[in-house]
């Protein structure tokens, strides 16, 4: 069997906005691109969560050294959000710990209650999260059932915008500084409007000036390195 010839990395390293499968981290997708390309330092450029999809920044060679740079771009998400119940990871992927009813709205105080989370506001980190107390991850403790303080960070929207309004849900498009936690906004959009709320799906459709359609999948980015047509980006 013929060996495929080790991946060409250009001298100044690659960035490579790679579409993130559902239910992988984005260090699996790390670990899978360095297994693909043989290439040592390979980094990414802000976290999704596992069950989130969509432009994940891969940093490759010298180009690590930019994640700090490439991480403070601006960012655009579209969720799904479900009103009536709360996760304790304010996603789908966790347990329900509270339920409510969903009271009657209209478009115009769903709009209304959109605009207060238009700007620079302090925003409560959710205990599931990379956040660090006391040196450890706040999602490890979470897991072990330690509880935590209440911790706050200030994060910058710049747009929000009401997609779909469904039966006990609605679909967001959401523009945003860095450190913003879509799945806070869930909650906090749902408290204001009396209820409860969690994020059932999650893409990041844009980082800077990389766009989905400009991402490759996994199967992709293994096609072009087999043919050796792998782009410089």
């Amino acid at each position: 069997m013929t060996q495929r010839a080790a991946f060409s990395l250009p001298e100044q390293g690659l960035v490579l906005p790679i579409n993130k499968p559902p239910d992988w981290t984005s260090f699996d997708v790390v670990n899978k691109i360095r297994r693909m390309t043989r290439v040592k330092k390979v980094g990414h450029a802000g976290t999704l969560d596992p069950f989130a999809t969509g432009v994940l920044l891969v940093c490759l060679g010298k180009a690590t050294k930019r994640s700090d740079e490439l991480m403070s771009l601006p960012k655009e998400y579209q969720a799904g959000i479900v009103f009536g119940a709360e996760t304790d990871t304010l996603d789908v992927t966790g347990k329900i710990v509270a339920e409510s009813p969903v009271p009657q709205f209209d478009e115009e105080q769903l709009q209304s209650i959109l605009k207060k989370f238009i700007g620079v506001f302090e925003q409560e980190i959710p205990a599931y999260s990379a956040a660090k107390h006391q040196g450890r991850r706040m999602y490890d403790l979470a897991r072990q059932g330690i509880p935590t303080p209440r911790k706050t960070k200030m994060v910058t929207v710049y747009a929000i915008e009401l997609l779909e309004i469904l039966p006990g849900e609605i679909k967001i498009r959401v523009e945003c500084g860095r450190g913003t936690y879509i799945r806070a906004l869930a909650r906090d959009i749902a408290r204001d409007l009396g209820t409860h709320g969690y994020v059932k799906t999650l893409v990041r459709t844009r980082v800077g000036d990389y766009s989905l359609d400009d991402c490759l999948t996994i199967e992709s980015l293994q096609e072009q390195l087999n043919s050796g047509a792998t782009a410089e980006r």
